[in-house]
């Protein structure tokens, strides 16, 4: 697995890696207070939209992240941000995560693209053999539209993150296995080329 900055560029979606000089765009895509309901962080402010970047381009210094930015291609808009994390090239794993999307551009084609192209580069570049991914186990929306995607419920990790509101999560984690990836994909093309 190489692990670097990449662009990944679909047909009306373009993922960016996550750059400083995006602040003002995300701060603005990020300011809906809903986006943060079911999160560890809250980043509704530019100067807490600035913090929340910082930490995630520590992961990528360390290696252990790529967070991007979220394009809509045809209005040429920045409309959230998503991320690869926990990336094991040792074991040939990653979790595809920390996603939010505009409200505006929730329930489009927006996030099945994203996805789609993250997990093409996961299966197809970096030749994973899981890709992981997780939520809040109250946030029904998420965890649905993660079953919709493909992916195996697994299990909850009790107590397992501590939010901003001090309250803690527990998480369920959900993965896609290298042979589930075909299954997958032709039911993410299927679906793109519907929406």
């Amino acid at each position: 697995m190489r692990v670097e900055p990449v662009i990944l560029d679909g047909d009306r979606v373009r993922l960016e890696p996550m750059r400083r000089d995006h602040l003002d765009d995300l701060a603005e895509a990020g300011k809906h207070e809903e986006l943060w309901r079911w999160t560890s962080n809250k980043a509704t402010t530019r100067d807490t939209m600035s913090e929340y970047m910082e930490a995630a381009l520590a992961g990528a210094a360390d290696g252990n992240a790529v967070p991007f930015v979220t394009i809509d291609k045809p209005s040429a808009t920045l409309v959230g941000s998503t991320r690869f994390g926990n990336i094991d090239p040792v074991n040939r794993r990653v979790e595809i995560g920390w996603t939010w999307i505009s409200p505006t551009f929730q329930r489009t084609y927006v996030n099945s693209e994203a996805k789609y192209l993250m997990l093409r580069h996961a299966f197809d570049v970096w030749d994973c053999v899981r890709v992981e991914l997780k939520t809040d186990v109250l946030n029904d929306k998420s965890r649905a539209a993660m079953l919709r995607l493909g992916a195996v419920e697994e299990g909850v990790l009790r107590r397992h993150i501590l939010t901003y509101t001090g309250r803690f999560r527990d998480s369920i984690y959900y993965s896609i296995l290298d042979h589930e990836w075909p299954a997958v994909r032709a039911r993410l093309e299927a679906r793109l080329r519907r929406q």
